[in-house]
């Protein structure tokens, strides 16, 4: 029975994120009151926190916890990356794209196009082409392989700004 319910809270929860967060609190806390491990309910939590509300270490929190209930949870990693980079916690974003391409049945796609940011960020443009070269190979929509197009022509144009040239005038003696 604790179980239903904890799923009812939950799923509420699910269906009123991003959009009625006063529900969303709501039910993650009914529902961690059934069960303070449920990585579902705190990975939830972590992303309204991160996302939502800007608290990166709070998010850090329930994602870490999160993790510590389900290691092979897949959609934290994603979206514990991207926190990451907010906050500029640049090694352990590392840290943890490294262990997440390990991860049977990830996106790692999308880990993927994380490692191009982190490379975007410490502007190693010339390893952040290649990691969304990479991001690409796993495309698997036309979406993202679009985007993932437009992610590396972005970044070309920061390893190779283009110089304006300025014209000048040809001068015409008259005389």
């Amino acid at each position: 029975m604790e179980q239903n319910l904890l799923n009812t809270y939950l799923l509420k929860a699910i269906d009123a994120y991003p959009y009625d967060l006063e529900d969303v609190v709501e039910n993650l806390n009914y529902a961690l009151s059934y069960d303070a491990k449920n990585a579902y309910a705190l990975y939830l939590m972590a992303r309204m926190y991160g996302e939502i509300l800007g608290d990166y270490e709070q998010s850090k929190s329930f994602f870490a916890e999160a993790m510590a209930n389900h290691m092979e949870f897949q959609k934290i990693y994603p979206r514990y990356i991207q926190v990451l980079l907010w906050n500029e916690d640049i090694e352990e974003a590392q840290k943890l794209i490294d262990f997440a391409l390990t991860i049977k049945g990830i996106d790692k796609g999308e880990i993927w196009s994380k490692q191009g940011q982190l490379f975007e960020i410490t502007k190693a443009y010339k390893k952040a082409i290649k990691a969304f070269k990479e991001a690409k190979n796993y495309g698997f929509n036309d979406g993202f392989i679009n985007t993932m197009t437009s992610e590396i022509r972005r970044v070309k144009t920061k390893l190779n700004p283009k110089k304006k040239k300025v014209k000048k005038k040809k001068s015409t003696k008259r005389g």
